[in-house]
């Protein structure tokens, strides 16, 4: 008895795939995407509601003074209490912990869960160093920062400039602001920015990353004030280790051209030339402390 072969079956399926056929980016484009999607999940687009609280929050809180101000400007503009100001350009950069506390918590959550994922080799797999990815979430906290804290300024600007007198007058009065208030935003969103990425870098867990960037901002000023206390030492070169306000004593040189009479340093020589070598001292070591962890990415 002869049993047929059954001839084996087989299906072709059409999925219509297709090769890309547009226009490849290069190095540069893979940072642009990096930044972009750090910016997004920063941010809490495409995310559940619960993840879009802080940041949207935050832009509401930061936006109050400078209501409140051109509400008040509003109120008072034919009474003799015009020349009130509830809140000065100058006052306003660095005035809410709103933004300390916003790096605190996005720093690390875009940055640990791709060590502790262990991602990193796949969005590595692109043209990108470790420099690359380093630049991208940098870029991504400094961006989210330097809007939450240039928007305000602006609603503020132009809110004094039409409830005054004359809107054209005003403007050529407060030119200086222009500059000075983009400039003094970006020397703090950038300060924040590396502090809060270097410290993400250090660990995998987001909870420490928080807790260290919040520590060491909040110690050294206590440990600051602590020495401003201290009459002996009254102006005591010490009180630059108070990392909470060494960009505020550049926000201050910036507007005034020197340091605030109400600082401890107001009485050293050279005290911003000081503030400033601090500053990029401690902008050089995160930058540093980035570079170090990221290293062995271009191996």
């Amino acid at each position: 008895m002869t049993v047929a072969a059954t001839a084996p079956k087989g299906q072709v399926y059409d999925r219509g795939y297709r090769p890309y056929e547009g226009k490849r980016g290069g190095r540069g484009a893979v940072v642009r995407a990096l930044w972009i999607a750090s910016v997004r999940r920063a941010l809490g687009l495409r995310r559940s509601w619960r993840q879009k609280l802080l940041p949207w929050g935050l832009l509401v809180v930061v936006s109050i003074p400078a209501i409140v101000a051109v509400g008040i400007a509003y109120v008072t503009r034919n009474t003799p209490g015009r020349d009130f100001h509830f809140i000065s350009y100058q006052e306003y950069v660095g005035v809410s912990s709103a933004l300390l506390l916003f790096v605190a918590v996005t720093a690390p959550d875009i940055m640990c869960p791709d060590r502790r994922q262990r991602v990193l080799p796949l969005i590595l797999s692109r043209p990108l160093t470790g420099l690359d990815y380093a630049f991208a979430k940098v870029s991504a906290i400094f961006t989210i920062v330097f809007a939450f804290g240039f928007l305000p300024q602006v609603v503020l600007f132009v809110g004094r400039m039409l409830v005054s007198d004359s809107a054209l007058d005003y403007f050529k009065g407060h030119l200086d602001i222009l500059w000075k208030v983009p400039l003094t935003v970006a020397v703090l969103a950038l300060y924040y920015a590396l502090l809060g990425t270097a410290a993400a870098a250090m660990t995998t867990r987001r909870v420490v990353a928080a807790v260290t960037f919040l520590g060491t901002m909040l110690v050294s000023s206590v440990v600051a004030h602590a020495v401003v206390e201290d009459q002996a030492a009254r102006h005591s070169l010490l009180t630059l280790v108070n990392l909470l306000a060494l960009p505020l004593q550049l926000r201050d040189v910036i507007f005034e051209g020197h340091i605030s009479i109400d600082s401890p340093l107001s009485g050293e020589p050279a005290a911003a030339l000081l503030a400033l070598v601090v500053y990029l001292a401690v902008i050089a070591t995160c930058a540093a402390v980035l570079a170090y962890r990221y290293r062995w990415i271009e191996r």
